[in-house]
């Protein structure tokens, strides 16, 4: 029963019947209420899903709107960047949080998500526990922002552009950026994915320095998918004007990025278990919240004061 109730989820999420916050909160109550069949498969699917997912959504962006994006939030992410880190250590510090967790937490905070955990997790020598410990975090507080930024930025009257430059500098996951873009808009869903995507390029000097400074021979995973997704960009961008055909079937690759999007939530959803609360623990856990809050005020205050604009 269990088993079939996960699948007609899935099926609901790629059908396009339920958005991509609802789907969220299908997988969170999934995951909260019974034993989750497929944990581990679940999670390996999400993964691969994303990334495709996010290709595709390169098929309906501009390649001028990305490189303007890119470059124009460039200077913001580096500072955004080095403050969280920062912080986030400080915080660690002061919460007596295990050293690689909290700066496992701060990455993940100040790049991207559960991708940058990912990379930095073999570079820093993070055992299992300390990584489930750190994506627990992350995931946990994913999952809030996707359901409540909208609607802050509603209440505060951010236009699309604002939105999505608050959501890719405050919000961890790739997947949650693009999903609270697409309920806030499209100029918001493509501002996001950007800016977002820009920032996550920093994975690689980080990783790669890190690993320099411990002397870690440690094999980085790289986010090779944003290459591809700047592909799909150049593609969507050219092709059409060469082969008025390639307009469309672009077009439909873009509807399944967003669908395939929609079922990346609702398997996160499903893989935040009371299991998983209780594994990330209370000062993991208050680090993540009071970093996370910090960064996502401070953006919010200089975008809507003006301070932060593309």
């Amino acid at each position: 029963m269990v088993e079939i109730l996960f699948f007609v989820g899935i099926i609901l999420a790629a059908s396009g019947l339920i958005g991509p916050p609802f789907a969220l909160a299908l997988g969170l109550t999934f995951g909260l209420t019974v034993r989750h069949p497929f944990h581990a498969e679940s999670r390996r699917l999400s993964k691969f899903l994303l990334q495709a997912a996010v290709v595709c959504l390169g098929f309906g962006m501009n390649l001028g709107e990305v490189v303007r994006a890119g470059r124009s939030g460039f200077a913001y992410t580096a500072l955004g960047i080095t403050f969280a880190l920062s912080l986030g250590v400080a915080l660690g510090k002061l919460l007596g949080v295990g050293r690689t967790q909290s700066l496992l937490i701060s990455v993940g905070t100040a790049i991207c998500g559960g991708s940058a955990i990912a990379a930095m997790g073999p570079v820093l020598n993070a055992d299992e526990e300390e990584m489930a410990v750190s994506l627990g975090t992350v995931f946990v507080l994913n999952s809030v922002a996707l359901l409540l930024f909208p609607f802050i930025g509603w209440a505060v009257h951010l236009s699309q552009t604002q939105f999505g430059l608050w959501a890719a500098l405050a919000i961890h996951d790739t997947s949650s950026v693009v999903g609270a873009g697409a309920k806030y808009g499209p100029t918001a869903l493509a501002v996001g994915t950007t800016v977002k995507l820009a920032r996550a390029l920093w994975i690689v000097p980080l990783a790669i320095s890190t690993a320099a400074l411990r002397k870690s021979n440690a094999k980085i995973q790289w986010p090779w998918f944003i290459l591809w997704f700047c592909v799909a960009a150049v593609a969507a961008s050219y092709l059409p004007g060469l082969i008025p055909a390639s307009a469309a079937f672009f077009g439909d690759l873009n509807k399944l990025g967003r669908a395939g999007l929609t079922v990346v939530l609702f398997l996160i959803g499903t893989g935040i278990s009371k299991n998983t609360l209780r594994q990330v623990g209370v000062r993991p856990l208050a680090q993540g919240i009071l970093l996370w809050i910090v960064v996502a005020s401070l953006s919010l205050w200089a975008i809507h004061a003006g301070w932060i604009a593309l």
